[in-house]
Formats: C-alpha cells, structure tokens, sequence
C-alpha cells in the first residue's frame, strides 16, 4: 500500500480506505503477506458481465428499430461493409465499435449507450477482433439484424443483438479455458 500510496501522490489511509471497498465489493482479494489481488473471474461472472451488456444492447437496439429510417439502415450496410473488409485486428475493431455506436447513436439513448459503454469497456476487442472466425460471425449477424431492421422485425433485431453476445461470451471462456484459466495453471 505505501508504493501504490507514493506512486499516487497521496497518504496510506485512502488507498486502504479503496481497498477495503472493492474487497467489499468482490473486485479485489485479501492475500496474507502479500496484500491484495484483483479477484479471479469465473466461467459464471463471465456470463454474467455478457448478460447484462447483452440486455443493455438488446433496449437500445429495440428502440432503434423504432426510429431508424431506411438512410440510417443503408448506413449501417455501409458500416458494414467496412467490418467485412477490414484486415488488421485494429481496424476489425474500431469498425466493429463504429457498426453499434451509429445503431446506439440512432434510439437517442444516451445513458443507456453510455452504460454500455462502460460494461463493455474491458471486453478484449483486439482478442475477438484476431479471430477470423468472429469476425466473419460478427458480420453475418449484423447482416441479419440489417435486414430485421429493413424488415421491422422486431423479434429478430433482439434475437441478432443477443447472439453476439451469446457468441462472445463463449469465444470468451473458450479462450481462457485453453489458456488454464481456471485449472490452475
């Protein structure tokens, strides 16, 4: 505590003070002559974290079903089109980022935009963005929900917002069950 202390300009007393909040709060451990340690994710807080970015999701794209006019949608085939050209991981990102934000920016949400935002914020973009197999599965979903959207189909803009998520979060646990995650290793 006193390096973290000094490194932050300030006594011991608030960074204890943080501490013992996020231990309260589930985000950071207690280890015994070690200190503390942000605590281990599991399979569950995973699916958890990717529920409820999914249902944030889910109510913005809804209310721009109800909005979005037939320029806006052929904009968002265009967004599209970027994502499925795009090569470099960097690139797949940011046009995966710009797809949703214009479709966000669209149901004129923007404390449920700004929401999820901040749930998504620590979602490895450049890991899912490295996977070829994503992206293509990210580009088939977005044409579907392009279409729904053409179509006014409601039903189905919900059922393609959630299967990315649905997509993403198993991309997620794979991942680090390969990686010995939660083996121990």
């Amino acid at each position: 505590m006193d390096e973290t202390a000094a490194q932050l300009g300030v006594s011991v007393t608030p960074v204890r003070e943080a501490l013992l909040t996020l231990r309260g709060e589930g985000l950071v451990e207690a280890v015994p002559h070690r200190g503390y340690m942000a605590a281990p994710l599991s399979r569950a807080d995973i699916e958890d974290i990717f529920a409820q970015q999914s249902h944030l999701a889910v109510e913005l794209a809804k209310t721009a079903a109800e909005r979005i006019g037939p320029e806006q949608i052929d904009t968002l085939a265009d967004l599209n089109d970027v994502l499925r050209h795009a090569s470099a991981p960097e690139s797949i990102s940011v046009a995966e980022f710009e797809f949703h934000r214009f479709l966000n920016h669209v149901a004129n949400r923007p404390k449920l935009a700004w929401f999820l935002l901040q749930a998504t914020r620590y979602t490895p973009h450049l890991l899912f963005a490295s996977d070829a197999e994503w992206t293509r599965h990210a580009v088939s979903a977005h044409d579907k929900l392009i279409a729904a959207l053409r179509a006014g189909d409601a039903t189905e803009v919900v059922a393609q917002t959630e299967v990315q998520f649905i997509d993403g979060a198993r991309r997620l646990i794979e991942y680090l069950d390969r990686a010995g995650m939660w083996s121990g290793g």
